[in-house]
C-alpha cells in the first residue's frame, strides 16, 4: 500500500483508477480504494511564518550551520549570574515550592566558576548541524550518518523533542542507534522545533504541532526520505503523530515515550469504576492498576500541581517570558524544576531536587544554554499557547478526533506524567505492534534512559521489518 500510495498520489482519480486497473488488476485497485477509504488523513494544508506575503519561489538550499559562542556572550552571562537576587527558602521546603533557592545558588555558583561553555559547544559540534528555509523559517538540524557494517541496512529515523528540552536531549541515545551490531542501523534526523533553539521562530500568530509536522515531512522530502521511521515524546510525541496522520504512506513506523490516547468518555468511567478491582474484564493488567490508581491522586491532584505552568503558557506566555529571557537564573530554576519533577515526583521531597541522580550539571546546563544563547524560552512557551490556548477546543482538533494507522510501538515509562494502558491507545493507534511496561524512567526518555529506549525502539523496529516485503 505504501509504494501505490507514493506512485499514484499526485494523480487525479481517473487516471488513477485507469493506472491501477492496468497495472494490479481490479483486485489491487478494490484493495487499494477500501484501504484509502478506512485509512483517513487530515489535510497537509501550507504555510508562510515570515512576515509579508509568501514568495512565488522558495530557497531550498541546505546549509552547514557551526554552534558558536564569544567572550561578549560569556561576560555578559557571568554578569548577570552574579547579578542574581536569591530568596531564602523555607525551612524543610526541599522542591515542594519549586527550585529550592539553596540548591539554586550552588547550580549558579557551578555555572559561573565550573562549567565550561566552550567546551559543550565543541560537544554540540560533535554531529552535523544544519539549516534550510522552510515556509519561511530556517529551520535547524543535526543529521547523523551511521556507521554501516557489512549486510547492514540503513533505515532513516526522524527524532522530535519537547519542552522545554531540545534536540541536545538525543546526543545520548545517538551512538546506541547509529553503531548497532544487527540486521540494522539508523541515519538519524533531529529537527528543533521552529521557536526552540537554533530553529527560527514563526513572526505569525497560529504555528501549531500541524504546522511543525508539515515542516518535518518537508524537511524529510528535501533530504530525499519518503519512507521513514519517526519517534517523539512531549511536543514531539503529538508533532510525530500528526505527520503519521498527514502523510500515512511516508510513516514506516512511529515510536512514542508519551502516550495521549483516552477511550470514550463512557468506556473510560467503566474502565476506572471496575478495573481496580476487576482488570482483567475491561482490558487493565497489573501494572495498569498499579499505575493508575488511586486515580484522583495519581491523574487529578498530582497533574494539577504540576501543569500551573502550561496553564500560563497557553494563556500569557510572553508576560512570564520576559523575566525568564532577562535572568539566566530565573530561567535555569524554570527549566530544571521539569527534570527534576518530570523525572520522578518523588524528587520533590529532596533537597537537590534528584538532579545529579540521573543527570549531570554540565548536561542540564547546556539545556539551558540553547535556551539562553538563542533568547527561544518566550517563542518556546508560545507553542502552548498556539496549540492549547486557541479560540477553538483542542480536544475536538481534526488530529484529536482522527485515528493513526501506521505501525506503532509505545514506551510506557512508570514515571511519566500519566500513564495510559494499551487498552485506551488502541483507541487512538489501531496497528499497535509493540506496548512496553518501561522498568524505570520518567519524561525524558532519551536523556535519562538512553539505552532503555534504545533497545525498545530496535524491538519494535526488528518487528516492524519483519512483516515488510522482502
Amino acid at each position: 500500500k505504501q509504494h501505490i500510495e507514493k506512485a499514484l498520489s499526485d494523480l487525479d482519480p481517473c487516471k488513477l483508477k485507469v493506472l491501477a486497473v492496468s497495472s494490479v488488476g481490479i483486485g489491487g485497485l478494490l484493495c487499494y480504494m477500501a484501504w484509502r477509504k478506512k485509512t483517513k488523513k487530515i489535510p497537509v494544508g501550507d504555510g508562510w511564518w515570515r512576515e509579508g506575503e509568501k514568495p512565488l519561489s522558495e530557497d531550498r538550499t541546505i546549509r552547514p550551520f557551526v554552534v558558536e559562542t564569544s567572550e561578549e556572550m560569556i561576560q555578559d552571562l557571568y554578569q548577570r549570574i552574579g547579578q542574581t537576587r536569591f530568596t531564602e527558602s523555607l525551612e524543610d521546603g526541599r522542591f515542594h515550592y519549586g527550585f529550592n533557592s539553596a540548591y539554586l545558588k550552588k547550580v549558579a555558583k557551578y555555572w559561573r566558576h565550573e562549567f565550561d561553555w566552550e567546551k559543550q559547544v565543541r560537544v554540540l559540534n560533535k554531529y552535523p548541524h544544519f539549516k534550510t528555509n522552510i515556509e519561511g523559517l530556517d529551520v535547524h538540524f543535526i543529521h547523523v550518518k551511521p556507521v554501516q557494517r557489512t549486510g547492514q541496512k540503513v533505515l532513516p529515523l526522524m527524532m522530535v523533542h519537547g519542552w522545554p528540552g531540545s534536540f541536545y536531549e538525543f546526543y545520548r541515545i545517538l551512538p546506541l542507534l547509529t553503531e548497532t551490531e544487527g540486521d540494522f542501523v539508523f541515519e538519524v534526523i533531529c529537527p528543533s522545533i521552529p521557536g526552540y533553539g537554533y530553529s527560527e521562530a514563526p513572526r505569525k500568530q497560529g504555528f501549531s504541532s500541524l504546522d511543525a509536522a508539515r515542516i518535518f515531512h518537508k524537511l524529510m522530502d528535501r533530504l530525499h526520505f519518503t519512507d521513514y521511521y519517526i519517534q517523539g515524546g512531549d511536543w514531539g510525541s503529538l508533532i510525530t503523530c500528526n505527520m503519521a496522520q498527514m502523510k500515512p504512506e511516508y510513516i514506516r513506523g512511529m515510536h512514542l515515550n508519551m502516550i495521549n490516547a483516552r477511550a470514550g468518555s463512557t468506556m473510560t468511567i467503566v474502565c476506572l469504576l471496575v478495573g481496580r478491582y476487576l482488570p482483567f474484564l475491561v482490558g487493565f493488567t497489573r501494572e495498569d492498576v498499579c499505575r493508575i490508581y488511586p486515580y484522583m491522586q495519581k491523574n487529578v491532584y498530582e497533574l494539577l500541581r504540576e501543569s500551573g505552568y502550561m496553564h500560563i503558557q497557553a494563556t500569557k506566555p510572553d508576560t512570564a517570558g520576559c523575566g525568564l529571557n532577562d535572568s539566566p537564573v530565573g530561567l535555569a530554576a524554570y527549566i530544571l524544576e521539569k527534570f527534576s519533577t518530570w523525572t520522578d515526583f518523588k524528587n520533590r521531597d529532596l533537597e537537590d531536587g534528584g538532579l545529579e541522580r540521573k543527570f549531570s550539571l554540565d548536561d542540564l546546563l547546556t539545556n539551558v544554554m540553547i535556551y539562553w544563547t538563542t533568547g527561544s524560552i518566550i517563542p518556546s512557551m508560545r507553542f502552548y499557547k498556539e496549540n492549547l490556548g486557541s479560540s477553538s477546543n483542542f480536544y475536538k482538533r481534526l488530529d484529536n478526533v482522527t485515528k493513526i494507522y501506521v505501525p506503532t510501538g509505545l514506551a510506557a515509562f512508570p514515571h511519566e506524567l500519566v500513564h495510559c494502558p494499551r487498552v485506551w491507545a488502541r483507541s487512538r493507534f489501531t496497528d499497535i505492534r509493540s506496548y512496553t511496561y518501561m522498568p524505570r524512567g520518567g519524561h525524558f526518555a532519551a536523556f535519562e534512559e538512553p539505552a532503555l529506549l534504545s533497545q525498545d525502539l530496535m524491538q519494535f523496529v526488528k518487528k516492524v521489518e519483519s512483516k515488510r516485503p522482502k
